[in-house]
């Protein structure tokens, strides 16, 4: 007696063919079209949004008196008490570069800083105007990183400060480049913009 319960001997399906491996050149051509396509994405994207375009010059100097304007006067103390005035330095281009020891993007900056000192120094005057409000930490940074040009402060924090009002200071680093007349001739951010400015007036 046949058992009735075994299952139909029922042929299994035909396996499905491998999938052909494509050349390598047409692998290739796949991932550059990729790669192109993403680029062409995110050159529309910076079209689209400009200010992902912009330096930070256009984001954070609009505010800084502009070029041709009469930089204004004022008369602060270093570290040992004497005073200087901005008009006392008439004569000799002056770098003004407003920072202070708190500002992690200003002692990003001293390096370059200090570059630049020590190649236009002898023709160019270059005084930092800190926003520091205490006097230890200030002359601390001057003294441990080897800044040896003139420093000046009101040791008042910064928007209490007269000179932050006077040249429009809302973001550090900012640098002015002022020449002999006692015009602004350069308002930055950068401290590569002002290396290639001294650099200009270096080959006058």
């Amino acid at each position: 007696m046949k058992n009735q319960f075994l299952c139909p001997n029922i042929p299994s399906p035909p396996s499905s063919p491998s999938p052909p491996i494509k050349p390598i050149h047409l692998i290739i051509n796949n991932v550059m079209t990729t790669k192109s396509i993403i680029i062409s994405i995110l050159l529309t994207l910076v079209c689209a949004f400009p200010a992902l375009a912009q330096d930070a010059d256009s984001l954070y100097a609009k505010d800084l008196l502009q070029p041709g304007t009469q930089a204004p006067d004022f008369t602060l103390a270093a570290p040992d008490g004497t005073r200087h005035s901005l008009s006392s330095m008439r004569g000799s281009y002056v770098v003004l570069d407003f920072w202070a020891s708190w500002c992690p993007d200003c002692r990003k900056d001293i390096p370059a800083m200090k570059q630049l000192h020590a190649e236009y120094g002898q023709t160019v005057r270059f005084v930092s105007v800190s926003f520091d409000d205490k006097r230890d930490n200030w002359t601390a940074c001057i003294n441990s990183n080897g800044m040896d040009w003139l420093h000046l402060s009101e040791l008042k924090k910064w928007k209490q400060t007269d000179i932050s009002r006077l040249y429009n200071i809302k973001w550090i680093p900012a640098m002015y480049i002022i020449d002999r007349q006692g015009q602004i001739i350069l308002s930055t951010v950068m401290v590569e913009k002002l290396a290639a400015k001294l650099k200009e007036l270096h080959e006058l």
